[in-house]
């Protein structure tokens, strides 16, 4: 086979690169929101020595490089820990903790922009503070987060490309294995790349879709 040959099976490959993108992007997004609202909420309630591990967590993981962090996972904890880590194993931890952190900031800020007076007179009518973050604070600060996070999970889709320096099969690693072999990198890193716009196009549209549903339904309720 001479190396300037494309096959049909390499469109094959570039769609089984592609579900192992957006299967780890899913997966990890999935992850990254219940742990990023699991720490806001330990803001919220601002618990003890939690609020401060949480804090200094986030921090970390949002002023660090991802790749760095992903090379922490995979070469690292192995080393410290002497225990064996695949590489979509890494993929998963570190993904998912970085989603978290930007998630939790998000939260945050939602959460900071509802107005104090509002928290205060359901404490008066008698809601326990469950009850005022599920039906106060929840249905808003969703209605002002959803925007952010929808920007977050189309950056989180762009940043799965870097799962493949740790050996992750993913798009862009089939597309580095076409080019070395068919040595055509303008068709294979365009094609790779149209990939990945149509596919953070689809999230962002179905994103806003569900933001728009999620407005309307709060203007009818008077959120």
């Amino acid at each position: 086979m001479r190396y300037t040959d494309f096959t049909p099976f390499d469109l094959v490959l570039l769609a089984q690169g592609l579900g192992v993108s957006v299967a780890l992007f899913l997966g990890t997004s999935l992850i990254g929101l219940f742990i990023g609202i699991l720490w806001a909420v330990v803001r919220f309630y601002r618990v003890p020595v939690l609020l401060q591990i949480v804090t200094f967590v986030s921090e970390l993981l949002k002023n660090s490089p991802v790749l760095v962090q992903l090379f922490l996972v995979f070469f690292g904890l192995p080393a410290l820990f002497h225990i064996r880590i695949t590489p979509v194993t890494a993929a998963t931890i570190t993904l998912s903790a970085n989603t978290a952190a930007f998630v939790y900031v998000i939260a945050v800020s939602a959460i900071e922009s509802i107005g104090r007076d509002q928290i205060e007179a359901a404490r008066v009518f008698g809601l326990t503070r469950w009850q005022v973050l599920r039906h106060v604070v929840a249905p808003q600060a969703m209605a002002f987060a959803i925007g952010p996070l929808i920007a977050l999970l189309v950056n989180q889709l762009q940043v799965t490309s870097l799962i493949s320096v740790i050996g992750v099969v993913d798009l862009t690693k089939i597309g580095n294995i076409l080019n070395l072999r068919t040595l055509k990198p303008f068709i294979v890193w365009t094609a790779v790349g149209l990939l990945y716009y149509a596919t953070a196009k689809l999230v962002a549209l179905l994103g806003t879709r569900f933001e728009n549903r999620l407005r309307a339904h709060s203007a009818w309720r008077g959120l």
